[in-house]
């Protein structure tokens, strides 16, 4: 190859790379660099503030309603029943009639006794007659010394046959009494046991029927026995009974406000738990015999404690969490200590400050890190429908 056709080739190959150069240089630059990936979207929730106030501490425990008086109305003498006096389920105050018993042969009774008494009496009249005569006589020397002494006798036996004989009528009497069935307490009647024209006796199983005091009214419930220091230290401190708070078994209605009247002398070996009673004024009959209740012992009060909805909790593999919104609109995950899960709020110890924003609905979109668009009114109920409906069942 000659010099000149060297030189030729290398004048085309540079006229080649400028050509490719000014080519390059009119190109845009969006269509030489790669395209940017796109942000995603805002991740849409529903966001409270953490809020600060005085808080009730409450013990809850499950207990069952109970009378605070319950009386079985038995017969204290055997006879007919001729009359029965109540209706099932009535209330009825004390001394009220229930049932009648015959009363005849009771009353018959009470008849013989007092003729033998109205016969010892005539005779102890005749005999203090023959006393006095027979003083009389003694007196003058006309009857001897043994035969008045006799006549003191008669009269003072007939003095005691009259005593005898009232005691026989008062006892006839009371069981006179006892044919008259009445209510011991006031209260509500239950389902009657006998009819009219059986025959009932103090042996009767069933009696007549069973009378439930129902105002006041008490409850019987349980705590675990770790929290009984709690208890005793804030009665000691409070040198007045606590109040307990009766709610139905979901938790959805108020049913008292009651006053503690007893911790139980014993733990209960076999569920680690302690008895508590409290008692309620019950004129509505909200509380009812038998009936199965959430009890929350109020223990303390705590002021400018920090809560937020019960939604915001969050339990994870290190214990409850929160989803925090920064001020950039950012999560993040935090850490939490809950105090108590009350009236759908979260008591929290520790791990958020006072008017931080936390995440109330929608958590399960998202990670740490991510932007969140906080919604309001009806679109925040749709995301609060929405997470709900993604909410694993327990």
């Amino acid at each position: 190859m000659t010099r000149k056709t060297i030189v030729a080739a290398f004048a085309l190959t540079t006229m080649v790379a400028i050509g490719v150069l000014l080519w390059a240089t009119k190109t845009p630059p969006f269509e030489s660099a790669v395209a940017a990936p796109v942000p995603p979207p805002p991740v849409p929730i529903v966001a409270g503030t953490v809020t600060q106030h005085d808080v009730p501490i409450y013990l809850t425990g499950v207990g069952t309603v109970i009378a605070y008086d319950t009386d079985v109305v038995r017969a204290q003498i055997q006879g007919q029943i001729i009359s029965i006096n109540f209706t099932e389920g009535q209330h009825v105050h004390v001394g009220d009639l229930l049932a009648q018993i015959d009363p005849r042969p009771y009353q018959a009774v009470i008849d013989q006794d007092t003729g033998v008494l109205e016969r010892d009496k005539a005779q102890l009249v005749n005999a203090e007659a023959n006393l006095a005569r027979y003083t009389e006589l003694g007196a003058k020397g006309w009857a001897t010394p043994q035969l008045i002494e006799t006549q003191k006798a008669q009269v003072g036996q007939l003095q005691a046959a009259i005593k005898a004989d009232g005691g026989l009528i008062e006892a006839a009497k009371v069981q006179l009494s006892f044919t008259r069935l009445t209510s011991p307490i006031d209260g509500v009647v239950g389902i009657r046991q006998i009819d009219v024209g059986n025959i009932i006796s103090p042996s009767s199983t069933n009696g007549l029927c069973v009378v439930t005091q129902l105002d006041p009214i008490s409850l019987i419930f349980t705590l675990p026995e770790t929290v009984l220091p709690q208890v005793q230290r804030q009665q000691q401190k409070s040198k007045a009974p606590l109040t307990v708070v009766a709610y139905n078994q979901d938790d959805t209605m108020r049913l008292g406000d009651g006053r503690l009247a007893l911790v139980n002398n014993e733990i209960l070996q076999t569920t680690g738990s302690i008895q508590l009673k409290a008692n309620f004024p019950n004129k509505d009959n909200r509380l009812w015999p038998g009936e199965l209740i959430n009890a929350r012992l109020l223990l303390a009060t705590r002021h400018n404690g920090l809560t937020v909805p019960a939604s915001v909790v969050q339990q994870g593999p290190n214990g409850p969490y929160a989803w925090v919104v920064k001020p950039d609109n950012t999560v993040t995950i935090r850490q939490i200590k809950v105090a108590q899960i009350s009236d759908g709020q979260a008591l929290i110890d520790s791990g958020l400050s006072a008017n931080e924003q936390v995440v109330v609905d929608g958590q399960y979109k998202l990670q740490p890190g991510s932007h969140v668009a906080i919604l309001h009114g009806r679109a925040a109920q749709e995301v609060a429908a929405e997470d709900a409906m993604q909410t694993p069942i327990p």
